[in-house]
């Protein structure tokens, strides 16, 4: 598998990071930086649990509408969602139009306001090991950990769905809660 690779600027990134132009400022400034908060955390769960078998591309080039179509991802917002609103969402072509993930996002919301202490809480207790020694090539990154199964597990208990082990884990590399840029990554170097 790939080490990190140079980027139109020169700088060496992941490689997914420059296998679109669309990753670029994801990779750059989002991906892998810590997200606290109970709608941004929210966001994340609800984003990650759509991308299932689908490419993360397809996500991203999404993200806007499915911010608007989703009241900002506010949990408050999403769990008061009907039947009326899942039906809008279900018409909307700015997401994806799953009726099992669009229903799993607003039971999620609803899972989410019963929380004691909150998402940002309970997602947290899952960092991993900030000291665990950075990937060199993709294939140094799980895409599943002790870490991730046990945050699912918790997620699933209070009553969330759609975030299995695999989900759960891109849910942690994304939220900064894993730091998956490789070694040689220039936001690793420029973050350590």
């Amino acid at each position: 598998m790939s080490g990190a690779v140079a980027g139109p600027d020169g700088l060496l990134r992941c490689p997914w990071g420059v296998s679109t132009e669309d990753y670029l400022p994801y990779h750059d400034t989002e991906w892998g930086r810590p997200v606290h908060g109970e709608d941004p955390l929210f966001e994340r769960i609800c984003l990650e649990a759509f991308q299932s078998g689908l490419s993360w591309i397809t996500i991203l080039r999404r993200r806007e509408g499915f911010r608007d179509a989703f009241a900002g991802f506010s949990i408050e917002r999403v769990a008061a969602f009907d039947e009326q609103d899942a039906a809008r969402l279900l018409a909307d072509g700015r997401i994806i139009r799953n009726r099992a993930k669009i229903a799993a996002a607003i039971a999620n919301a609803k899972a989410a306001q019963r929380l004691d202490g909150g998402l940002d809480e309970l997602v947290w207790r899952f960092a991993a090991d900030p000291d665990r020694p950075a990937p060199a090539t993709l294939a140094d990154v799980p895409a599943v950990t002790a870490e991730s199964t046990a945050l699912a597990k918790e997620l699933k208990k209070h009553g969330f769905s759609f975030v299995g082990p695999t989900t759960a884990y891109a849910l942690m590399q994304a939220c900064g809660l894993v730091d998956d840029h490789l070694v040689d990554c220039h936001v690793r170097q420029s973050t350590s």
